[in-house]
């Protein structure tokens, strides 16, 4: 038995593990019980509860004795019994069974709608009757007033059938052009059916007028949605005189009052698949809508997710055990899965042990460890070469990772790396050798930055332990052991430069304090070498030394400070020299430049104003050439604004303008002094 937690509910698959193939006698099943421990621990609490090959419609009688399933293949149908806890009878059909109602509350009478548009009815012996609707059904619903059978399908006509008169009756005649599923309120028996334009249509079977249209698939659509194409209906369930829940094609599940157009709540599952199933849990007011992929359980009144399931195999139907916290699913696999959820409520009478066994397994929790799957991370995957199984049956998404069958995972391990055996072997040899190495002299390695201050470093240290356990220090953890400076040692870009000036004006300082660290030493190892007696007045005459030595000590570091200054001061007058000297020594060349066609050269200014223009913003270039006369801005009658500007010329053009205006000025002063001439001559007549 497996036992999963979600949001803190317990969930007890009970037909987990392995399953004996049936073609195996009595007496090799028997005996691999006894050898294989998994088998023998595994609970079978339904004795075959399985199909040959896939499952499709699951249902419990209403007297909650019998279990009846349909599957493939060969088609058929099998009725367990839960007070023997095996199978009471098996019947094959002619097709494959679409869906199928149990009208009675045994299993004594059951209607199947087959795919070949045949409807079958069986009774207590056996097949009873069989007939066919006009076009291919996909559901229908039994109106228990009238013995009516209601078929949607292909077809905008919803067919009826009565089963007291044994004939069919006029078709309702709906506005879809096809219908998808269908059902009928327990308690006023108003007729619903969802189309595959994403809306519902309720009828009233007693006027046989349509009396009420939800457009489903408008009311759908969220802001968190992304759909594709227009949602069709897939799943619709009554609960109570006022409520319905309606699952659409693209993965949502909305709750209805019937006195209101708009929804209740909308649920969207997040896989864009067709919601099969859907079923109402009064206890704790739980709605249980199921995908091909996962069920999940969430409150009908805030839509907060209880508990999901996600079986290994494609769900094809849910069906939830009355007044228990018993549930069945007929998927895409031979076996069919049941789960106990006790918090849903207790456990059919017929299997009362399983809320015994459950306490005592509470009562002793068990760590879950998954001894047949590996988990992987996406780059695990990578690594492996099995990226491409992502989203496949292969892989359960958990968390940040996938879990994968453990077989499967050495195989991907053998074979992306063959040689993982021989590295393995390598490295335990190594570690091997290294132990040995270790009781041998080890000899100071230094690193391969910073040579000069490790080897200061290690110095030191040796000296701190020569004494450090008389001098009862506390012991600090050493800078080439800590990991936090382990980049000095290793990264180039840490190398002390013992040439910079930072370094020499500093290095006087650090040079005085190593020397003053080697006084100290050798003064306590004078001091413990004398008596307990005669340490208090060398303690007083080192104080005094102590004091004087420090002043000794800080006029030399002033004096070597200043010697470094000025070997940094003869060093820069050095370079200067050396600069001005390669200066002098340089011959300049000539530097040529070539000018654009159409231009005329006349002094480097120009060129300099010029690139100091093209720096300009084109606000402050329109007003330099304002000030130039070369542009006109002016407003026109409309309210718009007309600029007018006027073209520089070239210094040809430029003398070429003004010799014709000197040739313009020269004849005009030419024609004046002819017509002065010529009044002059007439006056001269005139006095003759």
């Amino acid at each position: 038995m497996q036992v999963s937690s979600l949001h803190e509910v317990k969930i007890y698959s009970l037909s987990a593990g392995r399953s004996l193939p049936e073609w195996l006698s009595d007496r090799k099943k028997r005996a691999l019980q006894k050898k294989d421990v998994d088998i023998r621990r595994r609970i079978e609490l339904i004795q075959d509860f399985e199909m040959p090959t896939v499952s499709t419609k699951i249902k419990v009688s209403r007297d909650g004795q019998y279990i009846m399933a349909v599957g493939t293949y060969k088609p058929r149908v099998r009725c367990f019994d839960t007070y023997q806890l095996s199978q009471k009878f098996e019947r094959c059909l002619d097709s494959e069974v679409v869906t199928f109602e149990i009208l009675s509350d045994d299993y004594s009478k059951i209607v199947f709608l087959q795919c070949g548009r045949f409807v079958e009815f069986h009774s207590q012996h056996g097949h009873y009757y069989k007939t066919r609707i006009p076009k291919f059904g996909r559901d229908f619903s039994y109106h228990y007033p009238s013995c009516d059978l209601y078929f949607v399908g292909a077809s905008s006509e919803v067919y009826r059938l009565n089963l007291e008169q044994g004939r069919f009756l006029n078709s309702l005649q709906t506005e879809a052009s096809e219908s998808n599923v269908c059902d009928i309120n327990p308690v006023h028996f108003l007729f619903a059916m969802g189309t595959a334009e994403g809306k519902v249509e309720c009828w009233d079977p007693r006027t046989r007028n349509r009396v009420g249209l939800l457009d489903c698939a408008l009311s759908s659509v969220t802001a968190d949605t992304e759909i594709e194409g227009l949602p069709s209906i897939s799943a619709l369930k009554f609960d109570g005189a006022l409520n319905m829940a309606v699952g659409t094609s693209t993965g949502q599940v909305l709750l209805y009052d019937l006195r209101s157009s708009n929804p209740l709540i909308v649920k969207d599952h997040h896989y864009g698949l067709p919601i099969k199933s859907i079923q109402f849990q009064h206890q704790l007011d739980l709605i249980i809508s199921a995908d091909s992929r996962i069920i999940k359980m969430w409150n009908k009144d805030t839509g907060k997710i209880f508990t999901s399931m996600e079986p290994e195999h494609d769900i094809n139907d849910v069906c939830l055990y009355p007044n228990s916290g018993m549930l069945m699913t007929a998927n895409e696999a031979p076996k069919m899965n049941i789960y106990y959820i006790p918090v849903l409520g207790p456990a059919p009478k017929w299997c009362s042990f399983l809320d015994n066994l459950t306490e005592e397994l509470e009562e002793n929790p068990e760590s879950t460890v998954y001894d047949d799957y590996k988990f992987v991370t996406r780059k695990d995957l990578e690594n492996l070469g099995l990226a491409h199984l992502i989203g496949s049956s292969l892989l359960r998404a958990y968390m940040h990772g996938y879990f994968m069958d453990i077989r499967l995972y050495h195989k991907a391990k053998m074979m992306a790396n063959p040689f993982a055996y021989e590295e393995y072997r390598r490295e335990k040899i190594r570690q091997k050798i290294e132990e040995t190495r270790a009781q041998r002299v080890q000899l100071k390695k230094l690193p391969k930055v910073n040579k000069e201050l490790a080897l200061k470093l290690i110095e030191e240290e040796g000296e701190e332990q020569q004494f450090g356990k008389k001098r009862k220090q506390k012991n600090l953890p050493s800078l080439l052991k800590d990991d936090r400076f382990k980049v000095m040692f290793e990264n180039p870009d840490f190398q002390v430069d013992e040439q910079s000036e930072e370094f020499r004006l500093l290095n006087p300082l650090v040079s005085k304090i190593s020397e003053k660290r080697k006084r100290k030493l050798k003064m306590l190892e004078e001091l413990e070498a004398q008596g307990e007696e005669e340490e208090e007045e060398p303690e007083g005459k080192a104080s005094d030394a102590g004091s004087s030595e420090s002043s000794d000590d800080e006029k030399g570091w002033v004096e070597e400070v200043r010697k470094q200054r000025k070997l940094l001061r003869q060093e820069e007058k050095l370079k200067r020299q050396e600069r001005l000297k390669e200066d002098q020594q340089t011959l300049l060349k000539p530097q040529f430049f070539e000018i654009k066609e159409g231009e005329e050269f006349r002094s480097f200014k120009d060129s300099a104003k010029k690139q100091k223009l093209m720096k300009k913003t084109l606000e402050d270039r329109l007003k330099l050439e304002e000030k130039l006369g070369t542009l006109n801005v002016s407003d026109t009658t409309v309210g718009s604004k007309q600029a007018t500007f006027k073209l520089k010329k070239s210094e040809q053009q430029r003398k070429q303008q003004e010799a014709e205006k000197r040739h313009r000025q020269e004849r005009k002063t030419l024609r004046r002094s002819a017509s002065h001439l010529k009044s002059r001559r007439g006056r001269g007549r005139l006095f003759h």
